[in-house]
């Protein structure tokens, strides 16, 4: 993605349309367009033909672009789990571990990132019905690799709102909800979590759509994703007016939630009724 940013950036202070780009290296329109969002990868050739297009002669600015196109090739961590995961999610565990700023609301269950393994495990094989233990207990392991990212020494900001549902509705048994319960506690106390739960006593809200993450990165140029899951795909939008309008829902769910001292006191009082 940052690759593709600063590709974009220079074509369009050339005033090279996407076309020409695409016909200087033997591709088409669409494949420029690709390679400017960060979806697909990259050829060292192409990058540097676009570089001789786009007027890039200085050796310094070149190499380090081509360093950054062989960088952006380069399997991450998770290329290991592709086979027990759906083909859209690899994109976003990348994303997520280049974001400093995760916000999520959730209405289904507990976000992955804050799972215990015993909660994870119950989700996972009420989703994966007919999986093997062994895909299941993959799929678990990446979880549990994902949430080493929201404790380590570049930890992202995480501010989550859960919904009230996604705290009662079971999965697994009582000695797993309980121990859901007492790991969100213990882990809204970390400097790096803002928590918040939306009650049911408050009605309507905002977050009437369902689940969404957006995604914000330290690059300045590079824009926020949003992040949509469905049920056999997901959506990446990053248009300023998309962003805008689940900014703005998020915003109003924080607004509208308990705090998050009162959301540990909601919390603790799920835990005694459990």
């Amino acid at each position: 993605m940052l690759l593709g940013s600063h590709l974009r950036r220079l074509r369009e202070a050339r005033g090279i349309t996407r076309e020409a780009a695409g016909y200087s290296i033997r591709a088409s329109e669409s494949k420029i367009s690709r390679m400017e969002l960060g979806r697909v990868s990259f050829k060292t050739r192409d990058v540097e033909d676009l570089l001789t297009l786009y007027g890039i002669n200085d050796e310094a600015e070149r190499t380090s672009l081509v360093s950054l196109a062989k960088e952006a090739n380069v399997a991450g961590w998770w290329h290991s789990y592709s086979d027990v995961l759906p083909s859209w999610f690899p994109t976003y565990v990348g994303l997520e571990g280049a974001a400093y700023l995760i916000r999520s609301y959730e209405v289904q269950f507990v976000h992955g990132l804050l799972q215990t393994e015993a909660y994870a495990h119950a989700v996972v094989a009420r989703g994966m019905r007919g999986a093997s233990p062994a895909d299941i207990e993959r799929r678990v392991a990446l979880r549990l690799e994902r949430q080493k990212y929201l404790v380590s020494e570049k930890a992202p900001e995480f501010h989550i709102v859960l919904d009230e549902a996604a705290l009662r509705r079971p999965y697994g048994d009582r000695e797993v909800m309980r121990g859901q319960l007492q790991h969100l506690i213990e882990v809204s106390e970390r400097p790096n979590v803002r928590l918040q739960v939306m009650p049911f006593s408050f009605g309507g809200h905002s977050g009437e759509s369902g689940s969404f993450t957006i995604l914000s990165f330290p690059e300045s140029d590079l824009s926020d994703v949003v992040y949509l899951e469905q049920l056999t795909s997901a959506l990446y939008l990053d248009k300023r007016e998309d962003v805008t309008q689940y900014e703005g829902a998020l915003k109003q769910l924080q607004q509208d939630s308990p705090g998050p001292s009162e959301s540990r006191d909601l919390l603790r009082g799920l835990l005694q009724l459990s």
